[in-house]
């Protein structure tokens, strides 16, 4: 098993990794909009899917894998409006894989000001 980390403040307290890989499999861990420092990313809810997505890639490369080894993603919303903003950025990252997707609305999220958190999981094919 490997595991990495995207150094969220969230990770060593709660006890979790970004991601683990078990043989081809990675599963990634909610992802919210955490800056390098700990902040949370400033924006709208697009600008926030674009930071949970560039994390969710970082990790599965560190781990082996490519955004075109994504099978499923699943998308929480503070605000279900905010969904064709978020399914673009889906789009950006996802257009050429197309993985299984699911976005709910969700009450809130570890944080009030954010405004998506978003799971992954890849299969690895390639070497």
């Amino acid at each position: 098993m490997q595991r990495t980390s995207s150094g969220s403040p969230y990770e060593v307290q709660f006890g979790f990794s970004r991601a683990v890989r078990v043989g081809n499999r990675i599963i990634v861990s909610g992802t919210g909009p955490i800056e390098p420092d700990g902040s949370t990313t400033q924006g709208d809810a697009a600008a926030q899917a674009t930071r949970c997505f560039t994390l969710i890639v970082n990790a599965i490369e560190e781990l082996g894998g490519s955004a075109a080894d994504v099978v499923r993603t699943r998308m929480y919303l503070t605000d279900i409006g905010s969904q064709d903003a978020v399914g673009a950025v889906h789009a950006q990252f996802f257009s050429e894989t197309r993985p299984a997707a699911t976005m709910v609305g969700v009450a809130s999220l570890c944080r009030a000001e954010w405004l998506v958190e978003i799971e992954a999981e890849a299969i690895v094919t390639q070497p």
